[in-house]
């Protein structure tokens, strides 16, 4: 027998003396010592249970180890970057025998001769990509290799990496047959020296294994079974979030090189002064080799920034612990869309590391940009002016590809994001691409950065380790994002749960320690009354779907509630508020009237509802800001209740707009003419008839 925890611990070996304990008359036939025996092997297992189970619900603040470097590769005069993307092999593991290829070695040649492979895009979910459910439902590892060749040049004093954007869960990868890295966590970046194991001039072979189970320690939590089906035994994964578990390598692979003593990272902080008219750049550079540990070499940085038109504005040479601050005359604050006619301004932050003689020894390159955050029990300020949030929750999902980086598809989305007049989106329910963070520090579109904890339950200690690492590489990733503006530590947790008061207060203290500079928040679906995590918290975020998951399809029940709901938030904590998701599926094209559950009309209707109690809750000033869920169709796994997924979007899959996406254009505009006297499209209204100028008939005359 094995009894399973909560944490994952297992007492096992027992059966022999569980058999022991069987009421039959062999047991009853024994003597009165055998009788002592038993029961005192029922107290032991008792015991035993009730001291593990103990264990699970103590939770310690432990120390989880640190990022290093990570800087998204970018070419100089001193760096080469290469990209490994295109077409890899790939063989899928046969599910009941996952591990098969670590023990036979299946890194130590081409996967050919181990199996036969089939070719799969990198970057791109592996799910989609073929006609075969079980490839589609697959539990367990899969394999890709390909070849490459390393220039000669490249082994001549400098140093070469390996980086991959986001391998979903698990990675573990070999080069030329030796191990390189592993990695466990999805939707973040993992790197590795690889200068000594490379052949250069010659060719290489790499070779990664992911594996995609999801269990009650991973980030996010699963569950594995073994069910039977027509053919014996099946493995299930399975897992209480509602969007599809794409695996696969999902973003670029990449070679680069440094020289040998380099610029591991650099850290940045912004501030700004006299009416926004005067800007601070506070810096933090670490190095990395040969010389940066030799104590008589005194190294040093240089620092030039530069403007949109590329004029340099500002200039520094660091202190010895290459620190330092610029200051920026006439400066350009990063606003967020529609707050300002110049959106997303970045400017270019260059820097240089020499030798004491003045050698140059690297140079890098990155965007940043100038704001200051702020916020109160009531408010939330960016360069000292209030924020009303106007977005979405969001999905890395399209048809094919999954949750594989398009750039294509990534232009359309922010194209749509500000033809719709959206100032922001919560990265739900896992941190988004770096490219699409770029994008969004250049459009000026504000990011509720999220981590991978999505209905968080059964808290315990390698879970909250697990959690607070995903947080750590979240946070060492995005810091300089001036689009970051608030860190979300969970989607809809189970706060009402023993332990989640503990468990909730390790890991926003944790991400405050990290960062003081934006606020802590996470969206809470339990009721407010059952909440346990909102105390530590910098500003409440709340979902709930009024009139469909409740009081489905009736529409005079949406208004009050959420401004009830809305209230009682904010009674309880004092703290800001944002309703983070609300919404309704809606099948594209099916239309009935009156309104009805999954037609466009109700959509549309359950919007308004909804708009009516944001605009009453405005007034009371705390409440800050307002996310339709979602902003596009996404595939999730079967359900009875999920027509081809989740249909909630304003746009659909392939990002075209509902009839709602029309209606909430208009909201987010007029919210942004009231707010930030921003300019409205000409296109918002269309002409009907001129019938008096009493009538208000374009958008002038609003």
């Amino acid at each position: 027998m094995c009894l399973v925890f909560p944490h994952r611990r297992r007492i096992c070996g027992l059966a022999t003396g569980i058999k022991r304990l069987r009421i039959g008359r062999k047991l009853w036939r024994s003597s009165y010592v055998d009788l002592f025996s038993a029961l005192s092997l029922i107290s032991m297992v008792t015991a035993l249970y009730v001291l593990n189970l103990t264990l699970a619900l103590i939770i310690v603040n432990k120390e989880v180890p640190t990022s290093r470097g990570m800087l998204y590769p970018t070419e100089s005069e001193t760096r080469e970057v290469r990209s490994l993307d295109g077409i890899w092999n790939f063989v899928r593991s046969d599910q009941n025998n996952p591990t098969q290829g670590i023990r036979d070695g299946w890194f130590n040649a081409d996967l050919s001769k181990s199996r036969p492979t089939i070719p799969m895009p990198v970057p791109a979910s592996y799910n989609d990509i073929t006609t075969e459910q079980s490839l589609r439902d697959h539990v367990g590892t899969v394999w890709y290799d390909r070849k490459f060749f390393v220039p000669r040049s490249w082994s001549q004093n400098q140093r070469v990496w390996l980086r991959f954007g986001s391998v979903h869960y698990e990675a573990f990868v070999w080069i030329n047959g030796q191990s390189a890295v592993k990695h466990e966590m999805g939707h973040l970046p993992f790197e590795t020296e690889v200068t000594h194991i490379l052949n250069y001039g010659a060719e290489n072979r790499i070779t990664v294994m992911c594996d995609n189970a999801l269990i009650q320690t991973t980030v996010p939590q699963g569950k594995i079974s073994e069910v039977a089906n027509d053919g014996g035994v099946t493995i299930i994964q399975s897992y209480t979030f509602d969007f599809f578990n794409y695996a696969g390598i999902h973003r670029s692979v990449h070679l680069y090189t440094t020289p040998k003593t380099f610029i591991e990272d650099v850290e940045i902080s912004t501030n700004l002064a006299d009416d926004n008219s005067v800007g601070y750049v506070d810096y933090v550079i670490s190095i990395n080799g040969s010389a940066a540990n030799e104590a008589d070499n005194a190294i040093y940085a240089k620092l030039q920034l530069y403007n949109r038109e590329g004029v340099q504005v500002a200039n520094a040479t660091s202190d010895a612990k290459l620190s330092g601050r610029l200051k920026v005359e006439q400066a350009k604050p990063w606003w967020p869309y529609l707050m300002h006619p110049e959106p997303g301004y970045m400017y270019e932050l260059e820097i240089k590391l020499h030798a004491a003689n003045a050698e140059l020894l690297d140079v890098y390159r990155l965007s940043i940009g100038l704001r200051t955050l702020s916020w109160t029990n009531a408010t939330f300020t960016i360069n000292g002016k209030p924020v009303y949030f106007r977005g979405f929750g969001r999905h890395e999902d399209s048809d094919i590809r999954g949750k594989g980086l398009d750039n294509a598809l990534m232009a359309r989305d922010f194209n749509l994001i500000q033809w719709i007049g959206a100032n922001a989106y919560r990265t739900s329910h896992y941190p988004y691409s770096e490219e699409s963070m770029q994008f969004a520090d250049k459009h000026g579109i504000m990011i509720i950065d999220e981590c991978p904890s999505v209905d968080t339950e059964n808290f315990n200690q390698a879970l909250l380790s697990k959690h607070k690492s995903s947080l750590e590489q979240l946070i060492h990733r995005d810091r300089n994002h001036p689009s970051v503006v608030m860190w979300s530590i969970a989607n809809e947790p189970r706060t009402s749960q023993t332990n989640a008061d503990t468990y909730f207060q390790f890991v926003a203290n944790f991400t405050r320690s990290l960062d003081r500079t934006r606020p802590v928040t996470a969206a809470i679906a339990v009721p407010h009354a059952d909440d346990k995590a909102g105390r530590y918290l910098d500003i409440i975020s709340f979902n709930r779907y009024n009139a469909w998951y409740s009081n489905t399809g009736r529409l005079d029940m949406v208004t009050q509630r959420v401004i009830d709901e809305a209230i009682a938030w904010n009674q309880k904590y004092d703290k800001p508020i944002i309703m983070s998701e609300y919404g309704a599926d809606t099948l594209e094209g099916l239309h009935l009237q009156p309104a009805f559950v999954w037609s466009e009309e109700f959509q549309t209707e359950i919007f308004a509802r909804h708009f009516k109690a944001f605009d009453a809750l405005r007034r009371k000033k705390w409440f800050i800001g307002e996310f339709v869920w979602n902003f596009a169709d996404f595939k999730t796994g079967q359900s009875y209740t999920r027509v081809g997924g989740n249909k909630k979007g304003v746009f659909t899959r392939a990002r075209q707009p509902k009839a709602a996406a029309h209606l909430l254009r208009r909201r987010y505009f007029a919210l942004a003419r009231e707010l930030d006297q921003c300019s409205m499209p000409e296109d918002l209204f269309t002409y009907i008839a001129d019938v008096g100028a009493s009538v208000k008939h374009d958008a002038t005359d609003l």
